[in-house]
């Protein structure tokens, strides 16, 4: 009952998902390279058990946590979330800052659990998602050591800056364009915000 009902929350958040931020079942399909069968099934209720790598793919196309996808509702949560008045009370955002040496290891953490972790810093605006990235090496000529990269984890369809990390190389660089993970190159996340050191 336990895993249906897991299923069944996977299913109806990324229908919401899809819908909510404007993508379509082509769009995720080609950024988290699953077949449109996978994703049919699954929103069709036609498996039972979806692999974890799976719901990875999926989650981090969205940005969101791979835990949440599977046991909050993103509807819910989100309507709560936008009735609150954002001109009236609203609280800055806080963002752990990890550092470019630690961060592979903790990208599958969930910001709750990296805010308890790491120092923090805070960002001002609407924000979900968010991590702070210090650099400890140069990244193409345009950040140094000491500069903050705030970053909006997972892979996103748009035309702002993304940080990616290269297994091979074990180095951060930035891309503009929308580029689909490899064994080899993999998305961190769009970058929200820089902040230099000095």
């Amino acid at each position: 009952m336990y895993r249906k009902e897991k299923t069944e929350n996977l299913k109806n958040n990324i229908k919401y998902l899809i819908k909510s931020r404007g993508e379509t079942q082509l769009s995720l399909c080609n950024s988290t390279g699953l077949t449109r069968t996978t994703i049919y099934n699954i929103l069709e209720g036609k498996v039972v058990n979806v692999q974890q790598s799976t719901i990875r793919k999926i989650s981090n196309f969205f940005g969101v946590s791979y835990k949440e996808i599977e046991s909050v509702d993103f509807e819910e949560k989100e309507f709560i979330e936008n009735s609150v008045s954002l001109q009236g009370n609203m609280n800055p955002a806080a963002v752990p800052i990890i550092k470019e040496s630690l961060l592979i290891q903790n990208l599958d953490k969930r910001i709750g659990e990296l805010a308890t972790l790491h120092p923090l810093t805070y960002y001002f605006g609407a924000a979900c998602n968010l991590i702070g990235v210090l650099l400890e090496s140069e990244i193409s000529g345009a950040n140094g050591p000491g500069d903050l990269l705030i970053i909006k984890k997972g892979v996103s369809n748009n035309d702002r800056e993304k940080l990616m990390y290269d297994k091979s190389t074990r180095k951060l660089f930035i891309i503009n364009e929308n580029f689909l993970d490899s064994d080899v190159i993999y998305t961190v996340g769009e970058v929200i915000e820089e902040r230099f050191n000095g």
